[in-house]
């Protein structure tokens, strides 16, 4: 399904130089070496959501409180680190390599991955932090690849990842995005057989069964943080080449069906939610209670969303054509 014309010059204005650089070499196929890629990266920490977020850091390097890396959610330099990765800017910018620098220096964990304290890794901080660096340039630091070490032992041997013991969920999607980005190359045949069996867990669900339906898997969001919904997972699968399976159709079809008559697509919500169970923890743990962070208006059109679910159905036209 190709992109509108006049959606691709929106996503390709200058006043967002980060959706700009991701459209021109992701959605156009732009090489870096092309003058308006050239123009776009020089851009990114001039003007737009990477400036503004670079102009928000400390005298420390990070964003609020040096204390603490992780808190508040979701406004402390964790959760601006990982918005930043995914907005085209690399440790080739020396704000970003200092801010990162802090990162990884606080959450490397003795045991190989990343966490927030204590001398254990958390598998969902590992897997969102080793993401974030792989795309931030931090691919040769050995903490960095001993994450992805520690993300092949943790994982369960039927496929997929528990968090905090609740058993396999599709909510635990992060490690899969992180060998997403990670580049082939680097890919052991332990690395193959955990993405193979790590996809199947996603694939056997149709990236929605599990569990009573939870109304926020239907919902487009960002940032992402650490939740899911079925961009989330549609992006994650077709980057590691399952773009091809029936079995995404279900995700697929509510894709399409959300596509606005103009071809866009609209940002939802700003996640977290606090509904129901969660709603009531929160009010009884009021200093835990995230603030949530946007970068786009819930309900109107969204570059970041519109972008995401355009690569997608690139990518699914790419593995039909290859069939």
């Amino acid at each position: 399904m190709a992109v509108p014309r006049p959606v691709l010059d929106w996503l390709c204005e200058p006043s967002q130089p980060s959706i700009q650089l991701l459209a021109l070499t992701d959605l156009l196929g732009r090489t870096p070496t092309d003058q308006d890629v050239g123009r776009a990266r020089r851009n990114l920490t001039r003007t737009g959501w990477v400036a503004d977020l670079l102009a928000e850091r400390t005298a420390e390097g990070g964003w609020g409180d040096p204390s603490s890396l992780y808190r508040p959610k979701y406004l402390a330099t964790n959760w601006k680190l990982l918005v930043l990765s995914d907005l085209g800017v690399t440790r080739e910018d020396d704000a970003v390599r200092c801010s990162s620098d802090l990162w990884i220096d606080a959450f490397a964990r003795p045991d190989g991955g990343f966490g927030t304290s204590g001398k254990t890794s958390h598998v969902c901080v590992t897997a969102n932090t080793a993401r974030a660096l792989i795309r931030l340039g931090y691919e040769d630091d050995r903490r960095v690849r001993t994450a992805f070490d520690w993300l092949v032992d943790d994982a369960d041997p039927k496929g997929g990842w528990s968090c905090y013991g609740s058993g396999r969920l599709l909510d635990t999607w992060e490690p899969l995005s992180a060998f997403a980005v990670l580049p082939r190359s680097r890919w052991t045949a332990s690395v193959r057989g955990c993405v193979e069996r790590g996809a199947e867990f996603f694939l056997q669900r149709e990236l929605h069964r599990q569990g009573a339906p939870y109304r926020p898997w239907s919902r487009t969001h960002y940032p992402f943080h650490y939740y899911y919904d079925m961009l989330v997972g549609l992006d994650c699968l077709t980057a590691l080449g399952y773009g091809g399976d029936p079995r995404l159709g279900h995700a697929l079809a509510w894709l399409v069906k959300k596509r606005r008559a103009d071809g866009r697509w609209n940002l939802d919500a700003v996640h977290p939610d606090v509904e129901g169970g969660v709603a009531e923890w929160f009010r009884d743990h009021p200093s835990q209670r995230p603030t949530p962070f946007g970068l786009e208006t819930p309900g109107k059109p969204s570059k970041v969303i519109t972008f995401l679910a355009s690569r997608v159905l690139a990518r699914v036209d790419g593995a039909s054509k290859r069939s």
